[in-house]
């Protein structure tokens, strides 16, 4: 009895986390698509952030890119000359490498530099009484401090993912002509053959969902933080447990989409 109970709490708990974190996300959507949101200091918040989590890191992320990017195309060109598949070579590369692997190994980049960083900052604002200062001055907290980092995680993710894949598919130029003796021209009609528009767009949409709940959740941990800081540590682990846990989630939801 005691094991059912503590799986019924567990199964209650989730259920209640899961409901209150999308009725979060709505109210965020909402205001999304207000235009008064987007006043000049909401603009200034986004663009500081765009810059702390894209550009400031693109030195790190390309070499991080061309070395990852170039040790996974090597060894999957190279299974699929031992296996004999080298037919299947342009839907492996664009199909499986840039529109499912490309964006994932993005999110776990971007979620272990900046997700951890901003539940800590959100935390910490709250126990120091400055979400409470905000609010006591009349600026609103969720267009100032919310929703800039939301957009910019949604653009960030995008944005670098799509650098991630332009990097494996010129690491596939290099790996193709060593492995497989393939020319440019041949290796560019393969892809644009292999190339599936509707593929594309998932991962698109993928990276934005990835980019806005690796964000959001967060934001909602940190908010949640108590007056002591103790409760920093706690929010932080309990908001990154969550965001790697919505990571999964939504990228089982994309292979089952692509299924059908």
């Amino acid at each position: 009895m005691d094991v059912l109970e503590n799986i019924g709490h567990l199964i209650i708990k989730t259920a209640k986390t899961f409901v209150e974190t999308i009725s979060f996300a709505r109210r965020v959507v909402v205001r999304m698509f207000q235009p008064h949101t987007y006043n000049s200091a909401m603009r200034m918040v986004l663009i500081n952030q765009i810059y702390f989590t894209s550009v400031q890191i693109l030195p790190v992320f390309l070499l991080v890119s061309i070395v990852l990017g170039s040790f996974l195309i090597g060894i999957v060109f190279q299974l699929l000359k031992q296996l004999g598949l080298t037919d299947y070579f342009g839907n492996v590369l664009m199909g499986l490498i840039v529109t499912d692997l490309s964006p994932f190994f993005t999110v776990l980049f971007i979620t272990l530099r900046s997700s951890s960083a901003i539940n800590t900052e959100i935390a910490v604002m709250k126990v120091n009484s400055e979400i409470k200062t905000l609010e006591t001055f009349r600026i609103d907290v969720i267009n100032y401090l919310i929703i800039p980092r939301i957009i910019n995680g949604i653009v960030s993710l995008v944005l670098l993912s799509s650098l991630f894949s332009i990097v494996l598919m010129f690491s596939g130029i290099l790996f193709s002509s060593v492995i497989f003796g393939m020319s440019i021209d041949v290796y560019s009609n393969i892809l644009v053959n292999s190339a599936v528009f509707s593929d594309m767009i998932i991962s698109l949409i993928k990276c934005a969902v990835f980019g806005f709940f690796i964000t959001l959740i967060p934001i909602r941990y940190g908010l949640q933080a108590s007056q002591e800081f103790t409760s920093i540590p706690i929010a932080v682990s309990s908001g990154m447990v969550s965001v790697f846990t919505a990571i999964i989630i939504i990228e089982v939801m994309s292979l089952i989409t692509k299924l059908f």
